[in-house]
């Protein structure tokens, strides 16, 4: 019995110095791949307002320059107006990008101002929100074209100066909605199914030429998007329920911290960063218990409002609203909009 017992506290001891070992290991990785940001040309899609906009703010403060491409040429100019003043270098640069053709002339254009870009962070989104009966192939095509191809698009423009250089970063701004997929989100989520899944590949097949992909999977942010999000059927009541929860302290959470973490994870290289406790946690849920997962998912989309209001027609959140939103209970994220450029000031 005693050589036994001092046999499994021999293997234990070996256990604990193995995984020390590991986590030595990996700090010192962590370490030696982490980069220096100043000086570092940083190319955001959908840098205007938003999540984009807060990433840009934390890049500039790190010494970053800064090359913003969005649709509209006003939020560009707010936005390079904002950033400059807080002494950022800043180009702008309008583009759709799910025009392969926009894409090769946006990267053309970075390039010929600020040289060879160091890190690309492919953030452009948009959001539909109604139940599965109401949303058209259309929408479907065009949350796909958005997430999965404009990622692609951005991705293959700047992949030839990072490959030349050996070296160069990706952080892909997917969702939680491309872990588990969510109720009156469909589109939305199969287009971050599919960039997870473009992510997780290009990381494990671009690491050998120096170039690191981070896959990032936000949960609720308060950026205030909301107000720009797209609504179908009974419009004032998904957005009165969306924002209501996008607002909710213990739900969501504040777009800086999350645009510091970003940052940071950018820098070290890593491999994925899932933000949310409640994203953690429903990622952790839908591994272990996927039936469970998904019947109350289930549940949770009959306690959603049905079919009726505009049908296949959509609002805007800003064209949505009600008594609950804006009112006090949404204030911290209708306070955002107005920060983030998300409206128009």
């Amino acid at each position: 019995m005693e050589q036994a017992r001092r046999g499994h506290g021999g293997t234990w001891l070996l256990l604990a110095a193995g995984i020390g070992a590991m986590m030595a290991a990996r700090a010192a990785l962590q370490k030696y791949r982490t980069i220096n940001l100043i000086g570092k040309t940083v190319l955001i899609t959908g840098g205007s307002r938003g999540l984009g906009l807060l990433l840009a703010r934390e890049f500039g403060k790190q010494g970053a320059r800064l090359a913003l491409c969005a649709r509209d040429p006003e939020e560009l100019a707010r936005a390079r107006e904002e950033l400059e003043w807080c002494g950022a270098e800043v180009f702008t640069y309008p583009c759709d990008i799910t025009s392969q053709e926009q894409v090769k002339q946006a990267v053309r254009a970075v390039e010929e101002r600020f040289g060879p870009i160091d890190v690309l962070v492919n953030n452009a989104g948009i959001i539909q929100v109604g139940p599965m009966e109401l949303m058209t192939p259309e929408d479907y095509e065009e949350a796909l074209r958005t997430h999965f191809w404009g990622s692609l698009y951005m991705t293959l423009e700047a992949l030839p100066g990072m490959r030349q250089r050996r070296q160069g970063r990706i952080v892909n701004i997917a969702s939680f909605g491309g872990k588990v997929s969510v109720p009156h989100l469909l589109p939305y989520s199969v287009s971050k199914f599919a960039q997870v899944g473009l992510s997780e590949g290009m990381r494990a097949e671009l690491a050998k030429d120096g170039i690191l992909v981070t896959t990032v999977c936000p949960g609720l942010m308060r950026t205030g998007s909301h107000v720009n999000a797209y609504f179908k059927g009974q419009n004032r009541a998904e957005y009165t329920l969306f924002s209501l929860l996008g607002a909710a302290p213990l739900a969501s959470m504040s777009a800086e911290r999350a645009a510091r973490r970003i940052v940071a994870a950018c820098k070290r290289g890593d491999a994925e960063l899932l933000l949310t406790l409640p994203a953690r946690v429903g990622d952790i849920a839908a591994t272990l218990f996927p039936n469970l997962t998904a019947d109350l998912l289930g549940l949770v989309n009959r306690l959603l409002p049905g079919p009726g209001g505009i049908g296949t027609h959509r609002a805007r959140g800003e064209e949505s609203q009600t008594a609950l939103s804006p009112s006090p209970l949404t204030a911290n994220i209708d306070q955002a909009a107005e920060r983030n450029n998300e409206v128009l000031q």
